[in-house]
């Protein structure tokens, strides 16, 4: 179900009123209810692959905690191997089999391997890596196994953030759900004003960054990516930046929304963005972008790897390596591994310049310094935009060669402002430009982390971000990005 429908809109508020109806120990299997019919919205025998993993981890999480020494490590492997085998097996297998096909052929050798066609499970990276975490926290035993195969089971399921995240630990989101503690003691929450109106607020900025700001960037970009040899070097980086816009509003509209769809019923989420586009340095970018994929990278990945405790090479070595596989969680396409490979060499790239770049900017102001490091952060990552958007290499080295002055012609701003009309490219345009103005404070207040200037303010920018929504949100059920991966 998409959070931007119909369907939602009658869904959300039945779901959090029969939570609040029933009595607390009964409410695990309402949720849990809602979470599936949720899920089963978009392919509905695809829940069939949750309920492998779900069943996997729930028995490797108890078994694990019985054992000791090779035994209990062997059952994280067999977990661990049986995750990502279901990851590798729907989302990998064509691309790989693609992949050996075109080197095979490429030596005159023939190569009969079918691909599959299996449509990719919605969000099965995100639920994947959330389940991961929780046999390898318990493991670790910095998590106690959850008896009740329900209460797990929604844990993984967890509607608001079952599909795009923000990708849960267990010592969050599975104690809120009353692991800790008895039957009697779970999800004991009170429908209590200040949550209710703290969890709208931030959905009301979700979906205003969803409807008015990513899906009408989209019209644009999708315009002008669908074929950039038509457009000259102009045109197509006015059309990077709108994505730019684009997939942060996509992703992080998400996010709010299932930030405050959660909050209303009790259980606070994890943060997954913080105004990435403000970063000084692309590690700080990543501190701020996808916080709750970075972190799960960093704890069980980047660290076991081991980290920056080691010589100086292994070092660079380990971050490319936590870069490349991250760029490949987000598909299974050559074009996600350059992605990754790429911000992993900004990274290494940065260290090694660290100090050449402190004393060129030793003289520069420390407020200049602050403006031109964002400057040239947000344009290093905008040229990695072209490569997570563009549909093929061609169209990438089309994209690049118009803007290097290689390749010229092809129609202009002004062409592209008569072919989607002007109405739509001037509101899309004004609203960018609004929302990059206002994100860095709104952003705060709705997290609660600076107070609204008073009440009548408060209500109404509330009231204007629904005005917006209805009268300038672009409808039409459209897909979030990362639902994809």
């Amino acid at each position: 179900m998409l959070f931007n429908s119909f369907d939602f809109l009658v869904f959300f508020p039945l779901v959090t009123i029969g939570y609040f109806l029933l009595p607390y120990k009964q409410r695990w299997w309402w949720l849990l209810a809602a979470s599936c019919w949720f899920y089963m919205a978009f392919v509905p025998v695809y829940i069939l692959i949750l309920g492998f993993t779900i069943a996997v981890d729930y028995a490797a999480g108890i078994l694990i905690d019985r054992s000791e020494g090779k035994r209990r490590k062997a059952w994280l492997v067999a977990s661990i191997v049986a995750n990502v085998g279901v990851l590798a097996f729907f989302k990998y297998f064509d691309f790989l089999n693609q992949s050996i096909a075109a080197v095979v052929r490429g030596t005159g050798l023939s190569y009969d391997v079918p691909d599959l066609g299996i449509l990719l499970p919605i969000g099965l990276s995100f639920h994947t890596f959330q389940s991961l975490s929780y046999t390898i926290e318990v493991y670790r035993r910095h998590q106690k196994p959850e008896r009740n195969p329900g209460v797990f089971a929604l844990y993984v399921m967890f509607y608001p953030q079952l599909v795009a995240g923000p990708i849960e630990r267990p010592g969050n989101l599975l104690n809120q759900l009353g692991a800790a503690g008895s039957a009697r003691d779970r999800m004991r929450f009170e429908p209590q004003y200040d949550k209710i109106a703290h969890g709208l607020r931030q959905m009301a900025w979700g979906f205003f960054k969803k409807l008015v700001i990513a899906d009408r960037c989209g019209v644009i970009v999708d315009h002008v990516y669908g074929n950039p040899v038509l457009h000259d070097g102009w045109t197509t980086l006015f059309a990077t930046y709108l994505f730019a816009l684009q997939i942060y509003c996509d992703f992080s509209g998400y996010s709010d929304i299932a930030i405050g769809a959660a909050r209303c019923m009790g259980f606070d989420l994890m943060v997954n963005f913080r105004t990435p586009f403000m970063s000084s340095s692309i590690s700080e970018f990543w501190s701020r972008w996808h916080i709750s994929l970075t972190s799960w990278f960093r704890d069980y990945l980047y660290i076991p790897l081991g980290g920056n405790r080691i010589a100086v090479p292994r070092w660079y070595l380990n971050l490319f390596i936590v870069f490349l596989v991250s760029g490949l969680w987000h598909g299974a396409a050559w074009k996600y591994v350059l992605y990754g490979a790429v911000h992993g060499l900004y990274i290494i790239a940065a260290l090694m310049a660290k100090p050449l770049w402190d004393r060129l900017i030793s003289t520069v102001r420390a407020r200049w310094y602050r403006w031109l490091s964002v400057f040239i952060t947000f344009h290093l990552v905008l040229l990695t935009w072209v490569v997570f958007r563009a549909d093929s290499v061609g169209h990438m080295g089309v994209i690049y060669s118009k803007w290097l002055g290689i390749t010229e012609g092809g129609r202009t701003v002004a062409d592209l402002i008569a072919v989607v009309k002007p109405g739509m490219f001037f509101i899309t345009v004004a609203a960018a430009v609004l929302f990059f103005c206002i994100d860095p404070w709104v952003d705060r207040w709705v997290k609660r982390e600076v107070p609204a200037p008073s009440r009548t303010f408060d209500v109404a920018f509330q009231a204007a971000l629904v005005a917006v929504c209805v009268l300038f949100g672009h409808y039409g059920s459209t897909m979030f990005i990362y639902f994809q991966f």
